[in-house]
């Protein structure tokens, strides 16, 4: 698959600063249909900013799906999508397959194929086939998706969507360790939740700088369930979006929801901050301990408070950094592996696409 397969409208204007002059320029008249993808740590509240951002009666934000990465990772089993018969088999997969969890979008698998194939041949398009579908469904005229994995894969997101808009939600990291302990389906110790918080806030650093302020914003879950309104009208203004005051309101949204509706409290019942700080009494003190000296000075940048708890023994950050090294060398060799990919993708703008996908990871 060429790079020029990726993008979902290559002739689309892009941000200048990463792909001026490559997929075209100028001005786009109207309302804006840019993607927006949503991450966060997880268990950082994703999941109510997603039905709050579905509330606003022009975005369609779907429960969690599984094939935009993995269908990037597998673009060389398609072919050349400018075949017709290819393209089907591409939308075979993203339709057929039970992990892609393209059923619980409640669309219709052969009106999706039929879109696909009659579409643009790139991968993007195809992706973007199955949310505007979903759109559609929902009577929405914008697609976004959510998944607190994005974090690590905006390079790629960005060379199938290079319009994309990106919200980092950020959540004291202490009540994130805490609930993501508590979860039934989290197979992991507190060390590893710790490095993950740490992570996915200096990935948030690195992209606020290449990315800058129209395609990145950041904004916090305190603050977000303290004053709904106010940080919905400053991420609606960052989305181009007049803001909708059912977005305050997500739990009255489900009761017309196209779809199941997500596991868990977040967006069942009105806003509340009943689990804000809730780590002082979720966590043991020697993991408050812990998890405020890996944080460092990310928490004070926040506004969270320390405990003013003693430090960890050495045995115990010792274990905490030996967590961490396991994680960047897991990450650096998925890195490796895509980076070959790329390498050897034909086509005239691969070295070019490649440079502007090292620069957004």
């Amino acid at each position: 698959m060429s790079p020029a397969q990726l993008g979902s409208r290559p002739d689309r204007p892009v941000r200048p600063s990463l792909l001026e002059g490559l997929f075209g320029g100028g001005g786009r008249p109207g309302p804006p249909d840019r993607p927006i993808f949503v991450f966060g740590c997880p268990r950082s509240g994703a999941t109510l900013l997603r039905v709050m951002l579905h509330s606003h009666h022009r975005i369609a934000i779907p429960t969690e799906t599984k094939f935009v990465v993995p269908a990037y990772t597998a673009r060389f089993e398609f072919g050349d999508l400018d075949v017709s018969e290819n393209r089907r088999a591409l939308a075979d997969w993203l339709t057929g397959r039970k992990q892609t969890r393209f059923h619980a979008l409640g669309l219709d698998a052969a009106e999706v194929t039929e879109q696909i194939v009659a579409g643009p041949p790139t991968l993007g398009s195809a992706l973007a086939a199955v949310f505007h579908a979903y759109a559609r469904k929902c009577g929405k005229a914008r697609w976004g998706d959510r998944r607190p994995s994005y974090a690590r894969h905006v390079g790629t997101l960005l060379r199938m969507f290079p319009d994309a808009q990106f919200v980092h939600l950020v959540r004291d990291g202490r009540d994130c360790v805490a609930s993501l302990r508590e979860m039934p389906w989290y197979e992991h110790d507190v060390h590893h939740a710790i490095s993950v918080w740490r992570e996915t806030i200096d990935i948030g650093r690195r992209l606020a700088g290449r990315l800058g302020p129209d395609a990145y914003y950041e904004l916090q879950y305190e603050r977000l369930i303290a004053d709904p309104a106010d940080e919905l009208i400053r991420l609606c203004e960052f989305l181009g979006e007049d803001f909708d005051p059912a977005m305050t309101q997500p739990h009255a949204a489900l009761s017309g929801y196209p779809v199941p509706p997500p596991r868990g409290s977040h967006g069942r019942a009105p806003i509340a901050s009943d689990h804000v700080g809730s780590w002082a009494e979720r966590l043991e003190p020697w993991e408050i301990a812990l998890a405020e000296s890996a944080f460092g000075e990310r928490l004070a940048e926040y506004g969270y408070e320390p405990s003013g708890l003693p430090k960890p023994s050495a045995a115990r950050l010792a274990r905490l950094g030996r967590t961490s090294a396991h994680r960047r060398m897991a990450q650096q060799k998925a890195d490796l592996r895509e980076r070959w990919q790329r390498r050897h993708e034909p086509g005239p703008v691969a070295s070019l696409l490649r440079a502007v996908s090292a620069e957004a990871d």
